[in-house]
């Protein structure tokens, strides 16, 4: 089994992490590896890995830029392993983590396990964004079947993805929503994915993050790159035009829905309608956009880099 982080960038993240996944890899119910996937090109990450000198620690550098790449890479370097764990680089997770997720998947013969991502913050959110609940995210019972999932907290059975030819799209390497497009054919093949509501990671979001800019960004991102998603998976041309107008139409009406709520919000001064009508405005223009071929490229970097 391979535990694999991706990284770019964040060699202080890492530093924190890869002690507390070597401990999971130690004390796991079966032979488990650590892998760093640095997505730098000037290798920002190497000198964490060589500061920890284990055999269960291994390095790669990924130059190709995009986290779809960078994915891709971790299924190669575990063409040897069966079963391969995704963590991001700003996540820590909680005693016995590992063996949540395997037990889960031992049980269920699951081919995908996902588990729970908990945020601590650099600070406390501002009461905008706690109203708006934009770091909310999903919770379930464990075993509950699951239609798409994210790599911050998943466990893949190596075989049903070799033997289905799956990998992540180079073409969501900047804009996100790759890890949405796999699971999403995964099970679109049949495979069974399902929640492990004890495995949780605790992401911690820094300053950068707990600003309105930034979590409205990212409710767009998340709405055009949802959008790209469905059209890239229509099987035929009247099918994606299909798509294109229902999901513009979706698209539309959360513009008209939050602008509405937001407006509703201001009139009896309720910040929960103002900070949530805000979001589905973001995430509306976000479908919207992509329904008509716009992508926002989350990640795009300096040309410098």
């Amino acid at each position: 089994m391979v535990i694999a982080v991706l990284t770019y960038q964040r060699p202080e993240d890492l530093q924190l992490a890869l002690p507390r996944l070597l401990q999971q890899a130690d004390s796991a119910t079966m032979e488990a590896t650590v892998l760093v996937v640095d997505n730098d090109p000037h290798g920002s990450a190497r000198k964490s890995v060589q500061d920890l000198a284990t055999a269960k620690l291994r390095y790669v550098n990924e130059t190709k830029p995009g986290i779809s790449a960078a994915r891709n890479r971790a299924l190669m370097e575990s063409s040897g392993a069966d079963l391969l764990v995704f963590i991001d680089d700003d996540e820590v997770p909680v005693e016995n983590w590992l063996n949540q997720l395997l037990e889960v998947q031992r049980s269920t013969g699951a081919t995908a396990v996902a588990g729970p991502v908990l945020s601590e913050y650099a600070h406390e959110p501002s009461e905008w964004i706690k109203a708006g609940e934009f770091f909310t995210r999903r919770r379930m019972a464990s075993g509950t079947r699951l239609s798409v999932a994210a790599t911050n907290n998943l466990l893949l059975d190596l075989a049903t993805i070799r033997k289905l030819g799956l990998e992540f799209d180079e073409r969501f390497g900047l804009s996100g929503g790759s890890d949405t497009l796999f699971t999403r054919q995964l099970v679109k093949h049949g495979a069974k994915m399902v929640w492990c509501d004890e495995a949780v990671v605790i992401d911690r979001v820094p300053e950068g993050r707990l600003t309105t800019d930034w979590v409205l960004r990212r409710a767009l991102r998340s709405g055009n790159s949802w959008a790209r998603v469905c059209l890239e998976l229509a099987p035929g041309p009247l099918q994606r035009i299909s798509a294109r107008v229902r999901l513009a139409g979706l698209g539309g009406v959360r513009l008209v829905g939050g602008g509405g709520r937001y407006i509703a919000g201001v009139a009896v001064r309720r910040i929960s309608h103002r900070a949530k009508g805000m979001r589905t405005v973001a995430r509306g223009l976000g479908m919207l956009s992509g329904a008509f071929g716009y992508v926002y490229s989350e990640y795009r970097r300096h040309p410098r880099q």
